[in-house]
């Protein structure tokens, strides 16, 4: 997104949440046998495909449930001396839940 102000070009970077992404990539998926094919067998070119560039250093399972089964995701447990930054403070001091998880898109 470029936002023009006194003759500047500023570029903002689109940032997502987690579940931001979770529920873009599950509609698409929904919406597009194929793409669903993909997240299942590229998820890294599937999300590329949406704009979303993960650090090289993430790994990417995507599984799909059926009736008969459950999935529980245990997340990377916080450190107790765990700060935030100060764009999560700006976030939560307007009181807005944040995502601890939060990734670049184009």
């Amino acid at each position: 997104m470029n936002i023009n102000s006194s003759k500047k070009e500023i570029k903002m970077s689109t940032a997502m949440t987690r579940k931001e992404i979770e529920e873009k990539l599950i509609t698409r998926a929904w919406q597009d046998a194929s793409f669903k094919q993909e997240l299942l067998s590229n998820p890294q070119a599937a999300f590329e495909k949406e704009g979303i560039t993960l650090p090289e250093s993430i790994k990417v399972t995507v599984v799909e449930e059926s009736p008969s089964s459950f999935y529980l995701v245990l997340p990377t447990q916080p450190s107790e001396t765990a700060e935030l930054s100060e764009t999560e403070l700006e976030s939560v001091a307007g009181g807005k839940f944040i995502d601890v998880d939060v990734w670049k898109c184009k």
